[in-house]
């Protein structure tokens, strides 16, 4: 069978690229080996099966008991005793991850896309293996191909993943009944936000992180808000602590650290390993394939992300940059607007990333500590949430916005925020990095009233510190 595009994984970057392609006039195929727990395939890889969507599911599920066991009495709500059905919780979970892996299913058809489930295997230019779910072989042919196989968990080798006691990030999401106690290992994106979620469900949860520096890639002042956040939510955050061994037992696990005063235990009845995810390339690359892999196993690639072989792609987590799906998808529309002759580019300084704890946490651009070490004069404006009567009234009045604008032309460098809706409210500032726009286009906008994003117009004034409804310093 022969494609103008065959396109090797499904997930956020794979499947918007074969949609892409399609809507570019292309014959498109789309192989995607994704096996869920009982072996069925499905669509849509790690983010929509065992990653974005289903943590989101939990997280929403365990704010709402949180709020409605610890603030809704501030509202004049009286609700009783609540309890959390956990086995509810995850059913509707998985509902969610249903009718979005089955809607990826919907849009293949709705594009004409022929979704192939298996396993796809690039052994030369034009020429993919593919292996389908009862182990027919045959091999297909495209004048394009785009590997967009992922990532997957980092496994420690003295700590390998059982499925129940010491389990991967996608294990984290199926726990039947809330542990008594947690131990994550690793601060990030992902051992934050489940932790969060445990913790908020009645787990006692420590989150062990090697680096001595809370959420090191993001702005200090605002890792420093987020942390005093989490500890008085009684998260147990250990820094400068490096895990070395774990010690499995019927009654549960126990960890052995190495932290500033020295040996450390801690006995837990879970861990949940989130050190990191590695590009998964190998299992998409044949012997003599040609595409060059850094020793991390990590596709090299261009701007256009464009392979060491001529008509050969990749894009996402399998290439350089920030493991996110919204950085992956739009690798995918712009690899597939190149395919099909068409002027495309990617703008990679102004790719958002956002934490979905509560606070929530986001950025993009530059930070004030990246524009000093890079020699770069800049302004600063910033502006509380408690300054803000639409926070307030949402009980949620904590954390800041802060936009950095360059001293000379004003334009702005970055924007980093820690609070309600952060993972909302940053997309205007992308939108303003991208049309190069300046912290006075921001300050002439109109923002509505009351609303959170009034906070952004206000972090702005205070760039030239003519902030309105906070004191200027």
């Amino acid at each position: 069978m022969s494609y103008d595009v065959i396109v090797i994984g499904a997930g956020p970057g794979g499947y918007i690229a074969a949609i892409r392609a399609s809507q570019n006039g292309l014959k498109v195929a789309c192989i995607d080996d994704w096996q869920n727990r009982d072996g069925s395939y499905a669509f849509g890889g790690t983010c929509l099966n065992a990653g974005c969507i289903p943590s989101k599911a939990l997280l929403e599920s365990s704010e709402l008991y949180h709020r409605a066991n610890d603030e809704f009495a501030i509202h004049g709500i009286s609700t009783g005793k609540v309890s959390m059905d956990v086995k509810a919780m995850l059913k509707r979970k998985d509902a969610i991850v249903n009718q979005f892996t089955g809607g990826v299913a919907s849009l293949f058809k709705a594009n004409k896309i022929e979704g192939l489930q298996g396993r796809g295997k690039l052994l030369k230019a034009g020429e993919v293996e593919y292996t389908d779910a009862q182990g027919k072989v045959s091999v297909l042919k495209a004048k394009d191909v785009i590997l967009a196989t992922g990532s997957e968990p980092i496994e420690l080798p003295f700590m390998k993943y059982d499925g129940d006691k010491i389990v991967d990030s996608w294990g984290a999401l199926e726990f039947e009944s809330v542990p008594k106690s947690i131990g994550v290992i690793g601060a990030g994106v992902i051992g934050l936000e489940l932790g969060s979620v445990w913790k908020r469900l009645g787990a006692e949860v420590t989150i062990i992180e090697a680096q001595n520096d809370f959420l090191f890639m993001a702005d200090k002042q605002v890792a420093k808000e987020a942390l005093r956040a989490f500890k008085k939510q009684k998260l147990d955050i250990k820094l400068g602590a490096k895990v070395s061994g774990a010690k499995v037992a019927k009654s549960g696990v126990t960890l052995t650290y190495e932290d500033k005063k020295g040996e450390q235990t801690l006995k837990v009845d879970k861990v949940i390993v989130a050190v990191g995810r590695k590009a998964s390339s190998v299992k998409a690359l044949g012997e003599n394939s040609g595409v060059k892999v850094s020793d991390r196993g990590v596709i090299e690639v261009d701007h256009d992300c464009r392979t060491s072989v001529p008509n050969v792609y990749a894009i996402g987590d399998v290439v350089r940059g920030p493991m996110l799906a919204h950085k992956a998808s739009e690798e995918g529309v712009m690899v597939a607007d190149l395919i099909a002759g068409k002027v495309a580019e990617m703008n990679y300084d102004v790719i958002p990333s956002v934490i979905y704890t509560a606070p929530e946490i986001a950025w993009v651009g530059k930070n004030e500590e990246e524009l000093k070490k890079a020699g770069i004069e800049y302004k600063a404006g910033s502006f509380p949430f408690a300054a803000s009567g639409r926070a307030k009234a949402m009980e949620q009045a904590g954390g800041f916005v802060k936009i950095l604008a360059d001293k000379k032309d004003d334009t702005i460098l970055g924007a980093h925020l820690v609070g309600p809706m952060a993972g909302e409210l940053i997309s205007e500032l992308v939108l303003a990095m991208e049309f190069m726009a300046s912290a006075e286009d921001i300050q002439r906008t109109i923002h509505a009233h009351p609303s959170l994003a009034e906070a952004v117009h206000e972090a702005a004034l205070a760039v030239d510190n003519k902030a309105l409804n906070s004191i200027n310093k």
